[in-house]
């Protein structure tokens, strides 16, 4: 993206102009979450990457934002994003 800008191309005194523009390649997900069984009372980790690993993601349940807190980790790692919900209860399906 930093490479847009006007180049030119001199010959002389002639002169050609030209406007490059460079789109931003969208990010997606290289690897989706998968479905994931746990027993009760166990930590679990749910982890998805993206092809970017400068865009910040958001974790939700049932709509709502998570944050970072006793029940739930939040992490980020180059492409990788983490979600661990500590000591899983029946009500975090």
């Amino acid at each position: 993206k930093s490479d847009s800008d006007t180049y030119t191309c001199d010959i002389g005194d002639a002169q050609s102009r030209a406007k490059l523009v460079v789109q931003e390649k969208p990010c997606l997900f290289t690897k989706e979450l998968a479905d994931t069984e746990v027993t009760e009372g166990e930590d679990v980790t749910l982890h998805c990457e993206t092809s970017k690993s400068d865009i910040p993601v958001k974790w939700c349940k049932d709509g709502k934002s998570l944050r970072n807190s006793s029940k739930y980790n939040i992490s980020r790692s180059g492409f990788e994003a983490k979600l661990v919900i500590h000591r899983a209860e029946e009500r975090d399906s």
